[in-house]
């Protein structure tokens, strides 16, 4: 491997094995928002709960994202699902998110009322 296009194909592969790795190619992915703001909303439960209650899911990738510009409906959580879209939870305590994870992530039901568009 010498050319710059091998060496480029090499790390496009590694950084592919790597995502692969983490799960982030899973068809339910989850992000937890966890900016300062968030976190001072109370974000980091919510994603302690979303970590340890999906870990057996292997269709679920939990990962956090950084400030929607939307503190005052902070804590706030995205689901993104292959062929769907997006759906923005908001003001997500820890109870909404143990049923976020019962009724969106495991049965498909999508909690209107506590989404934004």
């Amino acid at each position: 491997m010498t050319s710059p296009k091998e060496i480029l194909q090499f790390k496009k592969e590694k950084a592919k094995e790597i995502l692969e790795s983490k799960g982030f190619f899973r068809p339910k992915r989850v992000y937890v928002g966890l900016a300062t703001c968030e976190i001072a909303a109370g974000s980091q439960s919510i994603m302690d709960i979303f970590q340890s209650e999906t870990g057996n899911m292997s269709d679920v990738f939990v990962s956090a994202k950084g400030c929607a510009g939307r503190c005052n409906l902070e804590p706030t959580v995205e689901i993104v699902e292959e062929g769907k879209e997006t759906v923005k939870y908001v003001s997500v305590n820890e109870e909404k998110a143990r049923q976020i994870i019962e009724k969106h992530l495991k049965k498909g039901e999508i909690i209107s009322e506590w989404v934004v568009k």
